[in-house]
C-alpha cells in the first residue's frame, strides 16, 4: 500500500487496482491555434502543466499504475456533439471549423490529437469522450471495472471543466480519487484555486488533492521498502 501525504489527509492506494486518468492534454487546448485559443484564453498558462504531467505519468507507469488518456473529441459529422455544446458562446471557431491543425475537436485531426510529449503507449488505455466529463457516453466505467481499478489519480485540464467533471463522476461511483496539483491547470489561475479547495473540503468530498513532490516522495519510499 502506498500512502502520499495530500489533503484533507493521506491517501492510500494499491498500484495494482488504481489508474491515472489524464485529462484531454491535447493540441486544441494546449497549444496556439486550437480551440482554448479560439475561445480567447491564453494557453500559454498551461503549458507548465505538460512537463508535470510528463512526470507523473512515468511515476505512474514505473509503479504498474494502468494509465488511460482521455480526449475530447467528436465525430467528423458531429453527430455526436449537441448545437447547444457547438454554438455557446462567441469563440472565433466552433468546434468542426478548420483551424491551424484541422477541424477543431474533431476525432483524427492533428488538433484533437495529444500533445508530442504524452503520447500514449502500449498499454495504456485511450478514451475518447464527447462530453466534459469522461464516463459520459464511453467505455471508461467497463475498463475500469475490467481492471478491478479503486482508486484514481488525475492530471489533465482544464482543472475546474473536465477534470472537475470526471472526479465527480468518479466519486458518484464510488471512487476514492486523488488531484495532483502541478500536473493540472486551468487558463484561469483562480478557477484551479477554487477547484482544489472544492475537491478537498469537508473532509475530501470529492477527493484528495496532493503536490507532485508529495506523490514522488511516497512512490521513492515505496521503492526504498
Amino acid at each position: 500500500m502506498i500512502q502520499v501525504d495530500a489533503l484533507p489527509g493521506p491517501f492510500e492506494f494499491e498500484p495494482a487496482h488504481t489508474a491515472l486518468v489524464m485529462i484531454d492534454m491535447q493540441r486544441d487546448f494546449i497549444e496556439p491555434g486550437g480551440f482554448g485559443a479560439a475561445l480567447g484564453n491564453d494557453v500559454s498558462l498551461l503549458a507548465p502543466v505538460v512537463p508535470a504531467a510528463v512526470e507523473l505519468v512515468a511515476l505512474c507507469r514505473a509503479m504498474g499504475v494502468l494509465v488511460v488518456h482521455t480526449q475530447e473529441c467528436h465525430r467528423p459529422d458531429l453527430s455526436d456533439c449537441p448545437p447547444a455544446k457547438r454554438l455557446r458562446g462567441k469563440p472565433s471557431l466552433r468546434i468542426g471549423d478548420p483551424g491551424p491543425m484541422g477541424r477543431i475537436l474533431i476525432d483524427g485531426e492533428p488538433g484533437a490529437g495529444f500533445v508530442p510529449e504524452l503520447m500514449p503507449e502500449p498499454g495504456d488505455v485511450v478514451i475518447a469522450k464527447p462530453g466534459k466529463g469522461a464516463f459520459h457516453a464511453t467505455r471508461l466505467a467497463q475498463v475500469l471495472q475490467e481492471q478491478q481499478i479503486t482508486r484514481l489519480i488525475f492530471g489533465g485540464v482544464t482543472t475546474e471543466v473536465c477534470v472537475q467533471t470526471t472526479m465527480r463522476e468518479a466519486n458518484d461511483r464510488g471512487y476514492e480519487c486523488l488531484l495532483v496539483e502541478e500536473a493540472t491547470g486551468s487558463y484561469f489561475p483562480q478557477f484551479k484555486a477554487a477547484t482544489l479547495a472544492m475537491i478537498r473540503a469537508q473532509g475530501g468530498i470529492v477527493g484528495w488533492t496532493a503536490s507532485l513532490r508529495a506523490v514522488r516522495a511516497a512512490f521513492q519510499r515505496q521503492i526504498a521498502n
